[in-house]
C-alpha cells in the first residue's frame, strides 16, 4: 500500500513540474504598469519638487525619508539664483 502513495506522490510531483513548466509560455506580453515619472524639460524649479509624487513598492524607500529629503532639495533650490541661459 505504502508504495502506490509513494507512486502516486512521484505522479503528482511530475504533473505540477510540467504544468509550471509550460505556464511561462501561456503568459502575455510584459507591459508598463504605471505611467512613469514626467518632469519638466525646463530646470527644476523647488515647486516641481514639493508636486512630486512617487509610486509606492514593497521594497523601497521610507516614505518620510523621501518627503523630508525632496521638501530640503526644494528649499535649497529656492535659495539659488536662476541659471542664466548657455550662450550659443
Amino acid at each position: 500500500m505504502s508504495w502506490f502513495f509513494a507512486v502516486l506522490v512521484v505522479l503528482l510531483v511530475g504533473v505540477v513540474a510540467v504544468v509550471a513548466a509550460r505556464g511561462e509560455a501561456h503568459l502575455g506580453p510584459a507591459y508598463a504598469d504605471r505611467a512613469g515619472l514626467e518632469l519638466p524639460e525646463r530646470p527644476l524649479t523647488g515647486d516641481d519638487l514639493r508636486g512630486l509624487r512617487l509610486d509606492t513598492a514593497v521594497r523601497g524607500y521610507r516614505a518620510d525619508d523621501v518627503d523630508a529629503l525632496l521638501d530640503r532639495l526644494a528649499a535649497e533650490l529656492d535659495r539659488r539664483p536662476p541659471a542664466s541661459a548657455p550662450e550659443a
